[in-house]
């Protein structure tokens, strides 16, 4: 089963390293070897991603010129054959052992479309990891009331989710009329009519904090949970505007 990471990035230059990095180091531990490919989708950026990215041997760096993430995922889908692909971001961090949750959960399970988990926040304080894991809390009890109870969608965390290539294609693929907020949660609602989508804590993902830091841990937390809920029981976000925040 060939796996291959899809990876956006917008003015990544600080970070696209370190997560290619990681992302390498996992396949390699993980013996998956020349099953697995690397692509980073370079979108639209004016720093040096592209650069970067091109830089380390086996990574295949795709350019799509339209801003924006989910024409970035597309671009990114669009450019492999491999059975899963894992959408994760340019600023997360693959931590060991990622690559045996993603294969077990697959290989048991043939009616897994989508597998997805949590994010680990490297660079927060305390308080701020503490809080974040409040709202995990709450996330994996709308996870089972939406999938069990009101079978009205899933949940999946942008950045760190992957989906069977066959099951994405006949839903339909991205809609690319998202601007930003809820793509997630269009992926998780749409799959989840086809089959299962499963969010576990055994699957964790380290990325930045640096939203959470600019905006709020209160107010990021609550664009989100206003948009998941807007796209699961409407079809469309509440949120069409964004802050593009980068690191320096």
């Amino acid at each position: 089963m060939k796996l291959a990471f899809v990876i956006p990035a917008y003015n990544e230059e600080v970070l696209i390293g370190r997560c290619l990095e990681s992302v390498l180091a996992e396949i390699e531990r993980s013996g998956l070897g020349a099953e697995a490919e690397v692509i980073v989708v370079n979108n639209a950026s004016i720093d040096r991603t592209g650069e970067i990215a091109r830089s380390f041997a086996g990574v295949r760096v795709v350019d799509e010129p339209q801003k924006g993430l989910v024409h970035a995922r597309a671009a990114g889908f669009d450019a492999t054959q491999a059975d899963l692909v894992a959408n994760i971001d340019g600023d997360t961090i693959v931590p060991p052992g990622w690559l045996d949750t993603v294969i077990s959960e697959f290989d048991a399970d043939e009616k897994l479309v989508a597998l997805s988990g949590p994010y680990v926040y490297y660079d927060l304080s305390t308080w701020d990891q503490f809080l974040v894991k409040l709202f995990y809390g709450v996330t994996y009890a709308i996870y089972i009331l939406n999938r069990f109870i009101l079978r009205v969608g899933s949940v999946i965390q942008g950045g760190n989710f992957i989906f069977r290539r066959a099951a994405w294609a006949q839903a339909g693929g991205y809609d690319k009329s998202i601007v930003f907020y809820g793509e997630d949660t269009d992926v998780a609602v749409r799959l989840a009519r086809i089959g299962k989508v499963k969010w576990t804590f055994r699957l964790k993902m380290k990325t930045s904090g640096r939203r959470l830091k600019k905006e709020g841990v209160f107010k990021t937390g609550m664009d989100y949970a206003l948009n998941f809920f807007w796209v699961t029981f409407r079809g469309k976000p509440a949120t069409k505007d964004y802050q593009d925040i980068r690191s320096d």
